[in-house]
This record gives structure tokens, sequence and C-alpha cells, in this order.
């Protein structure tokens, strides 16, 4: 299983290097007030973080909270 998972791994790596070569030119980012020129594969990979991020935070919130529900009230 551990060899399934270093291929998998490796092959993700892979695709994410292709991705970045492949999308080396510079694009205007706005947020807010905010502009910035950074390259598209630097602004994928930023959201792709922040998106992961977002899910690990309200997927922990939750599944304390199913904890807290299943053990019941604290006597």
């Amino acid at each position: 299983m551990a060899w399934v998972s270093v291929c998998a791994a490796a092959l993700v790596a892979v695709a994410l290097v292709i991705v970045a070569v492949q999308n080396t030119r510079s694009v205007e980012v706005s947020f807010l007030w905010m502009t910035t020129g950074t390259p598209l594969a630097l602004a994928l990979l930023i959201g792709t973080i922040g998106g992961i991020l977002l899910t690990l935070v309200l997927g922990t919130a939750r599944i304390t909270q199913l904890r807290r529900q299943v053990r019941g009230p604290k006597r």
C-alpha cells in the first residue's frame, strides 16, 4: 500500500510541475483593493492551497462537533 501511495504522490508531483512549466505567463490578480501581477501557475497554486486549508478547517470543526455529540453531555 505504501508503494501505491508513493507512486500516486509522484504522479501528482509530475502533473504539478507540468502545469507550472506550461503556465508561466503573468496575469493580473485583484482582491479587494489590492492588485498584483503574478505568474498564472503561482496564482493557481495559492488558490489551491487556500481551498485545501479552508476544507481542513471546516472538516476539523465538523468532526469535533460530531465527536462531542456522540460523547453526550459532560457530567
